[in-house]
């Protein structure tokens, strides 16, 4: 008599393993919920950080012809790079933490996942974190100029002490509640590392506007125009502003948004009544280049 195993009778075999799929729903929704407040805070300040950098030039990006749909889709292009950029440097940290652990003989594993097992361990390291993230914000409004590392490490730690600790230690003891901390912890890295971004954006264009200094990597990625030109009077053919190259800040009702770096000051000019002549974009400057001196 034959025996014929359970799973060729009733074939069982070719059925899909659940654990696979249970295991590939579980990576992708631990990855979404780091990635998408991550996203999410960053598309936001980003967003604000435009705002920041035309209101340095006095006009807001719609006057300059940059209606919602074309930043948003400049917002999602510098996100694309940026997780393209995220990805290297993780890949980086997560294979010399590999190399650390083998080095280590698997000690650095188990430190890491007795903190995890720890409620106050695990409190302790995400609130410090947090701290951490709000030195982007601290560094934006200006109070981060001229303080050592021993200074960011201190005010790290008061401010997770005093706004995370507690209420993180009572998130763990719940498994929703570590799933809304690992939030809450992913939301304040976008929103560090977004003010971060707002602030070196902020000085970018701080310098283009005073000195008339190319536009830095990080306002090219968010889209901002460094285009110069120089104007002529389309009836008289006559050059305006004496011949001195201007900002090309955009268009929008028939009008150019112009800034002129020699005299500090944006004005706009009819399109029918001016052409564009020696339109560059993204000029090289020689060093120690001032626009200032045009006026001289």
């Amino acid at each position: 008599m034959t025996m014929t195993k359970p799973e060729e009778h009733t074939g069982l075999a070719d059925l899909p393993e659940p654990d696979v799929k249970a295991g590939v729903i579980d990576l992708l929704e631990r990855g979404g919920s780091v990635v998408v407040p991550v996203g999410i805070a960053l598309y936001a300040l980003l967003y604000l950080g435009i705002q920041q950098v035309y209101g340095i030039f006095n006009i807001s990006p719609e006057q300059a012809g940059i209606d919602q749909a074309t930043m948003f889709g400049r917002l999602v292009g510098t996100l694309i790079l940026l997780v393209i950029a995220g990805a290297l440097l993780a890949g980086v940290f997560v294979a010399a933490v590999w190399l650390l652990d083998k080095a280590t003989l698997g000690h650095m594993s188990r430190l890491t996942r007795a903190v995890r097992v720890r409620p106050w361990a695990a409190a302790t390291a995400g609130a410090l974190w947090c701290g951490v993230s709000y030195w982007g914000f601290l560094g934006y409004l200006g109070l981060g100029e001229g303080v050592s590392m021993a200074g960011v490490v201190i005010t790290a730690a008061v401010i997770g002490a005093l706004a995370f600790l507690v209420p993180f230690r009572l998130l763990r003891r719940r498994p929703g509640g570590r799933a809304g901390m690992k939030i809450v912890v992913a939301a304040f890295t976008g929103i560090g590392l977004g003010f971060a971004l707002m602030g070196q954006m902020e000085s970018d264009a701080i310098a283009v506007a005073e000195k008339g200094r190319p536009a830095s990597l990080l306002l090219s990625m968010v889209g901002f125009q460094d285009q110069w030109v120089v104007l002529n009077d389309r009836e008289s053919g006559k050059v305006l502003r004496g011949g001195a190259e201007v900002l090309l800040l955009g268009e929008r009702e028939g009008t150019y948004a112009l800034y002129d770096c020699a005299h500090q000051e944006t004005f706009r000019i009819s399109m029918e009544a001016t052409v564009l002549r020696q339109v560059t974009l993204e000029p090289e400057r020689p060093g120690g280049y001032s626009c200032l001196k045009q006026e001289n």
